[in-house]
This record gives structure tokens, C-alpha cells and sequence, in this order.
């Protein structure tokens, strides 16, 4: 019998309205069969503080204990991101330093997936490039194609941020197939182990 596949799903974005939190709800009605999805807010989550982030979790702020522990849950992360300054946005680069951190962070080695929408014409592209020094140093195992860049997004989501692009819609769902075989490849990988 299959193992059913648990993602959680971030939203780079803070804003009410964002097109990257209306393309992860998408992703969560398109998921294959045998997945399913938590998406966690990371607008809860103080600046990354060294001195907050001991040895102990004790010693960590309790969202970000909360944030932590539903991503060692997981055995896949889907990124949903605007591009800020060609590059990760603020907040979500917050999160990922406070998940990245420690022998016992929860992002190494796991399988990770990142799509992007944006009213501009280049739907993400260079915030998800700057994705790949941040897995090559976690050892994550992301999923490169297809690539999900949503752009025009003003003219591809309806009023209520409902995804109506066909094309968008057919290249999600593949994506989201490649994540759910890399998280089935890497749990028989470890029950090998």
C-alpha cells in the first residue's frame, strides 16, 4: 500500500491579496492523488537572532518551534514566491535561516519545489535561481522542471484569486507530480537505509 506524501506549503509573501498565497491554494486543489498539504504562514516569525536560536529549542521563540516542527513533518516544501530585488524576499529568507540552522534543521537533504507569480513579465525567475546556493547548502533535493513562473499573474487569477490559466494550471500539476516522486524516491531511499 502507498505511503501517503505530506508537503507544507510557504508563502513568500505578507500580502493580503498576494498572487503567491492565491497560486499555493491552487497548488493545494491540483495535489496527486496520495498527497496532501499544510500550508504555515511565516508572518508570525521575529528577525533571525542568533542569540535566540541556542543549541536547546527551548531557547528558540515558540512560533518559531511551531514553524520548525511542521517542516520536520514533512517530507516535502513548496515555495511560493515573489521576486523582491531580483532576489528571495525579506520574510521568506527570515524563515528559511530560522529552519536552516542546526544539525538538527529541518530542511536538510529534503525534497523542495519552488513556483512564483508576478505581474511582471519574467514570472519569478531570478528569485528562484537565487533558491539554488540556499538548497546546494542544505543538500536539499529540489525539483528544477517543470518551472512554474507565473507571469502577467494580474491577468492569469480571477477576482476571488482563483488561477484560470489553463497552461499555469497544467504546468502546477506537473510540477507538483515531480515533487510527490522525489518525496516517494527519497522515503524509499531511507527505508533502504
Amino acid at each position: 500500500m502507498e505511503q501517503d506524501i505530506h508537503f507544507i506549503g510557504i508563502s513568500g509573501s505578507l500580502r493580503k491579496g498576494s498572487y503567491n498565497t492565491s497560486l499555493l491554494n491552487a497548488a493545494a486543489g491540483l495535489l496527486p492523488e496520495g498527497v496532501r498539504m499544510e500550508i504555515v504562514s511565516i508572518a508570525d516569525l521575529p528577525h533571525y537572532n542568533a542569540d535566540m536560536d541556542l543549541p536547546s529549542a527551548v531557547d528558540r521563540p515558540e512560533s518559531v518551534n511551531k514553524f520548525r516542527d511542521a517542516m520536520a513533518k514533512a517530507d516535502g516544501i513548496l515555495f511560493a514566491s515573489p521576486e523582491y530585488n531580483y532576489s528571495i524576499p525579506g520574510a521568506l529568507k527570515n524563515a528559511i535561516d530560522w529552519a536552516s540552522r542546526g544539525e538538527d534543521s529541518p530542511m536538510l537533504r529534503k525534497p523542495v519545489a519552488v513556483i512564483g507569480a508576478t505581474p511582471g513579465l519574467w514570472g519569478t525567475a531570478r528569485m528562484q535561481l537565487g533558491f539554488l546556493a540556499v538548497f546546494q547548502y542544505l543538500d536539499m533535493k529540489p525539483v528544477l522542471k517543470p518551472e512554474v513562473l507565473v507571469n502577467q499573474a494580474n491577468k492569469k487569477f480571477d477576482e476571488f484569486g482563483k488561477l484560470t490559466d489553463q497552461t499555469s494550471i497544467d504546468i502546477l500539476r506537473k510540477k507538483l507530480e515531480a515533487l510527490k516522486t522525489l518525496c516517494k524516491d527519497q522515503k524509499l531511499l531511507s527505508a533502504k537505509a
